[in-house]
């Protein structure tokens, strides 16, 4: 069973820095490719970063390339995200996701889902 759970979340500047992480309680996190997703408010869920089973392999949304760092460390059960220089469009509630199948950038490729963290970048 995986049960994820994120934190990290928060108000920040412009310009600024988070780190969210997501900790799965579950025996079998590193059998899954992990995705952040982020949905803000009145938009659709979107694809922001994925990395397979073994880190590996990261992929990124355009809109964060250069900007986010998707990293896990699989002993502690826990999938990193690291966002830099944020900006107002960065505003959302972001989830963590695990997927028994490769890295997918689709949120129906995920089968487990975290409650989500808010993350709001004021100018």
């Amino acid at each position: 069973q995986v049960q994820l759970v994120e934190s990290g979340g928060g108000l920040v500047q412009t310009g600024g820095s988070l780190r969210l992480s997501c900790a799965d309680s579950g025996r079998t996190f590193s059998n899954y490719a992990m995705g952040w997703f982020r949905q803000a408010p009145g938009k659709e869920r979107e694809f922001v970063a994925t990395i397979s089973w073994s880190g590996g392999n990261t992929y990124y949304a355009d809109s964060v390339k250069g900007r986010f760092t998707i990293s896990r460390v699989n002993n502690k059960n826990t999938v990193f995200l690291q966002m830099n220089n944020l900006n107002a469009e960065d505003t959302a509630v972001y989830f963590c996701a695990a997927s028994s199948g490769p890295t997918s950038s689709r949120p129906g490729d995920y089968k487990y889902w975290g409650q989500g963290t808010p993350v709001t970048v004021s100018s």
